[in-house]
């Protein structure tokens, strides 16, 4: 599965103003609960209970929050781009700016393991980093991961 066929211009946010770990989670559930028509409790617990086995910050200043829902008949993705990094306990102690978030339905193992290789591979070239985090519009910073999607 395409990473780019998870993503749309109303599922990205840039220049998101947060602060800590805890509010990005709050503000990613708030955001999904819309999209996804799930409370944002629920949302926020799956990706709390992730991230207490282990953070999905994956260094370079790239995350990927995820959570399995039972409700989910389909894989759903956001991006965040924040203002500034913050402290998100990365495998690397580096701040985290750019975030993937991703939803996965209870039953895809398969899907979900292959779409968070394929976001490792583009997310740890640091000139795709670079570049979106230069990048301001939604649809820029879908050119630029289906562009390293393409030449990974």
């Amino acid at each position: 599965m395409l990473i780019t066929s998870l993503l749309s211009a109303d599922r990205i946010f840039t220049e998101a103003d947060i602060t800590s770990k805890k509010r990005l989670l709050e503000y990613i559930s708030q955001q999904a609960a819309d999209q996804l028509e799930l409370p944002q409790n629920t949302i926020f617990n799956k990706l709390l209970e992730r991230e207490r086995l282990g953070s999905t910050g994956l260094g370079q200043g790239f995350a990927v929050p995820h959570a399995r829902l039972g409700d989910l008949q389909q894989a759903h993705a956001c991006f965040f781009k924040l203002d500034k990094a913050i402290n998100y306990d990365a495998m690397d102690q580096q701040p985290v700016d750019l975030i993937f978030v991703l939803f996965i339905p209870e039953a895809s193992t398969e899907e979900h393991l292959q779409i968070l290789a394929n976001l490792a591979k583009i997310f740890s070239r640091p000139e795709i980093s670079d570049q979106i985090r230069g990048c301001d519009s939604a649809d820029g910073i879908i050119q630029l991961i289906a562009k390293a999607e393409a030449e990974t």
